[in-house]
């Protein structure tokens, strides 16, 4: 399957790197986190991607085009404006998607299973399937009588809801629901696929983490080393 990964975003939250590069040319361990999210989509024998740049999306291309990858690999680099929103990324790759594809946002890392991803929506039959994962705990939890600790929780991810946690797998019919580049995927196009009961989720219990800040970055390195992971 072709697998789209939006690049084109401002990651100012992380500006103590996107002031010069693009959030996905942040490098996990000495390696830029959107070529660890293709070397996780290749691990399960898909090569074609399409790359949605934006801010900075030279930075991107120079990358690949310095590169030398395994000839297997395919990278489309596709300019989709500079502050187009998630959806219409989606929306300006419309003439490459005519059949079942992957997507995934650029500054995320996990081990989901794209291969049981896949299973699962083709067996649900729905345009939509997004992967849940729980968000990692940040607090313990207490509680207090008088001046005394009664009881006490260390933080655990498992009494967290679940959110969305990218890695797609989407019809192409989809991309009808996206207006323009105003767009954000995850608003009214999501609103839409909830209400007509087209939108399904699997569930990943395993690792994943974002990385919107530079804490999130260190998490996810320490992660990757304490799990070894990712190579």
């Amino acid at each position: 399957m072709k697998v789209v990964i939006l690049a084109g975003g401002f990651g100012s939250r992380l500006a103590e790197y996107t002031k010069t590069i693009p959030k996905p040319m942040v490098k996990i361990l000495g390696k830029p986190i959107i070529q660890r999210i293709i070397d996780h989509y290749v691990s399960y024998g898909h090569y074609e991607f399409y790359i949605a740049l934006g801010y900075k999306g030279k930075v991107i291309k120079n990358y690949f085009f310095n590169k030398n990858l395994n000839k297997k690999i395919k990278i489309n680099l596709i300019d989709t404006g500079r502050n187009t929103m998630t959806g219409g990324r989606l929306k300006r790759l419309t003439k490459y998607l005519k059949e079942t594809f992957l997507m995934t946002y650029g500054d995320g890392l996990s081990s989901v299973n794209i291969k049981k991803l896949i299973k699962f929506h083709k067996k649900n039959k729905k345009l939509f399937t997004l992967t849940a994962v729980r968000p990692p705990a940040r607090f313990g939890a207490i509680k207090i009588k008088g001046n005394y600790v009664s009881y006490f929780k260390e933080k655990n991810n498992l009494d967290e809801g679940w959110i969305n946690g990218g890695f797609f797998v989407i019809e192409p019919e989809f991309l009808k629901l996206i207006k323009n580049d105003k767009t954000f995927l995850e608003r009214e196009p999501f609103e839409k696929l909830t209400k007509k009961r087209k939108l399904v989720a699997y569930k990943h219990e395993g690792f994943w983490q974002c990385m919107d800040t530079l804490r999130d970055k260190e998490i996810l390195e320490k992660k990757i080393k304490i799990k070894n992971f990712l190579k």
